[in-house]
C-alpha cells in the first residue's frame, strides 16, 4: 500500500494512505511503499520513489499524461506556502497540514501517490539503493533538530559579519541536506535550509551546542588515503602527507609543498610526477573504474564524466560515500546516548557531546575510523562553539 508522510517532523505523524489522512495507528496497514522515507518509520524499510528517481523532483519524476494536473495543484501547494511565509508563520513549529484544508491535502497527496506508483513501476532500483536509503533517515534526523545559535558570539566589528548577519538571523535554525545535489555525491544543501556548507570560518562561532561542546571527527587526508585503497596500497599509519614528503619526495618537500603536488598531479592527467606515478600508478584507476564514459565507483554509483575527470570524480564520489557510511555508524551507535549527530560540513562528522559519554569517545572514534578500505586515520577536535574547535592529540 502506498502512503505519503506529510510532514518530516517527528512529532507530527500524519500520513495519507488509501485516499485518507489518518494521525492513529499505523501497525495495521500494510504500507509497503513512498515518495520519500520519514522517521516515523525508522524501524522499516519501504520502496522509496525517490531513490529509484534518482533524487529527481516531483516536478521530473511526473508523467507526461498527469503533467497538467500535478502543475495546477503544485501551484497551489506554492501559493499556500508563501502565504505562511509572509504571515511570519514558523513552519518548524507547527505540523503544516493543520494549516493546509482537507480537500487540498487529499488531491495533492492522491496525485503525490500516483507519481510515486509510476515511478516504482518503471525504474529499476539503483545498485546504492540500501545505501542511500540508511542516509536518507540519517539526514531526516538531522533535519528534524534546531541548532542552537548564539549571535552574541560572533565580532560585530568584522564587516563580514556585519554583511551576513540579517540573512543568517532569516535563515532556517535546521539543516536540510540534499544527497543528490551534485554529481558526485557529497551533500548540498535545499534552498530553505541553514547555510552549514557555505559558512563563513568569522560566522562558525554562532553555533553551540545543547550538550557540553561540539566533538568533530574527520579523516586524516581523506581523499588521498582513498587513492592508496582504490589503488592497492597500504595505508600509512601517519599524516599521510607527511608520509609522502619522507617516503615518495625523499624530503625534498615540507608537507605543504608535497600535498599541493599530490592534488596538483592526481586531479590533472596530463600532469608528469615520475616519483608519484612511480608510487602512485593512477593510469590504473581509468583501466578498473573508468567504462563507457562512465566512473563506475566501489560503492555502487556509475556516474557520467569525461576521461579528464574520471579520476577527481573517482576520488571524490568515494570519498564522501566513504565518510557518509562512518557518519551513519556513529548516528547509530549515539541512538540512546544524550551525545547526538549535530550535523555533517563537508568530510567532517560534528557531533553536539555531553560530557557524560566521556567513556565511549575512543569507541567513536575506531567506529568511524573503521572502514570499508581498513582502519583511516582520524582527526579530533572539541570546541565550546563551532568557531573555537580545536585540535585534540
Amino acid at each position: 500500500m502506498i502512503f505519503q508522510t506529510l510532514d518530516s517532523k517527528s512529532e507530527c505523524t500524519g500520513i495519507y494512505v488509501d485516499g485518507q489522512i489518518t494521525t492513529g495507528d499505523f501497525n495495521n496497514l500494510n504500507l509497503t511503499a513512498t515518495w520519500s522515507p520519514g522517521l516515523h518509520f525508522t524501524d522499516q524499510v519501504f520502496d522509496c520513489a525517490i531513490i529509484r528517481a534518482l533524487g529527481s523532483s516531483l516536478d521530473d519524476a511526473c508523467p507526461d499524461e498527469m503533467k497538467e494536473t500535478w502543475r495546477t495543484i503544485n501551484k497551489k501547494a506554492v501559493a499556500f506556502m508563501n502565504s505562511f511565509k509572509n504571515s511570519q508563520v514558523n513552519l518548524d513549529e507547527v505540523c503544516f497540514y493543520d494549516l493546509l484544508p482537507n480537500k487540498f491535502l487529499l488531491e495533492f497527496y492522491g496525485l503525490k501517490n500516483d507519481i510515486t506508483k509510476h515511478i516504482i513501476e518503471t525504474c529499476e532500483k539503483p545498485k546504492n539503493y540500501d545505501f542511500m536509503y540508511e542516509l536518507l533517515i540519517f539526514l531526516k534526523k538531522i533535519e528534524n533538530q534546531n541548532l542552537n545559535l548564539n549571535f552574541k558570539n560572533l565580532n560585530m566589528t568584522d564587516p563580514k559579519v556585519r554583511r551576513s548577519l540579517s540573512k543568517l538571523k532569516d535563515s532556517s535554525h535546521r539543516i536540510s541536506y540534499n544527497p543528490w545535489g551534485t554529481v558526485t555525491g557529497r551533500l548540498a544543501t535545499n534552498k530553505n535550509s541553514f547555510p552549514i556548507l557555505t559558512l563563513n570560518k568569522e560566522l562558525r562561532s554562532v553555533i553551540e551546542p545543547t550538550n557540553n561542546c561540539l566533538l568533530e571527527l574527520d579523516f586524516n587526508a581523506a581523499e588521498i588515503r582513498v587513492l592508496f585503497s582504490l589503488l592497492g596500497q597500504n595505508q600509512p599509519d601517519e599524516d599521510i602527507h607527511s608520509w609522502i614528503s619522507k617516503n615518495i619526495f625523499n624530503d625534498k618537500y615540507d608537507r605543504e609543498q608535497s600535498k599541493k603536488k599530490v592534488f596538483a598531479w592526481l586531479y590533472n592527467p596530463r600532469a608528469k610526477n615520475k616519483k608519484l606515478n612511480s608510487y602512485l600508478k593512477r593510469d590504473a584507476l581509468y583501466d578498473k573504474y573508468y567504462k563507457n564514459g562512465h566512473v563506475e565507483t566501489p560503492f555502487g554509483r556509475k556516474i557520467k564524466v569525461t576521461k579528464d575527470k574520471a579520476v577527481n570524480y573517482l576520488v571524490q564520489s568515494t570519498t564522501s560515500d566513504l565518510f557518509l557510511t562512518s557518519a551513519i555508524k556513529i548516528d547509530k551507535m549515539l541512538e540512546d546516548k544524550k551525545s547526538n549527530v549535530c550535523f555533517c560540513i563537508h568530510d567532517s562528522l560534528v557531533l553536539d557531546y555531553a560530557k557524560e559519554d566521556q567513556k565511549i569517545i575512543s569507541e567513536v572514534v575506531q567506529e568511524f575510523s573503521d572502514t570499508k578500505f581498513g582502519f583511516f586515520n582520524t582527526n579530533l577536535s572539541m570546541g565550546k562553539n563551532f568557531g573555537m574547535m580545536r585540535k585534540i592529540e
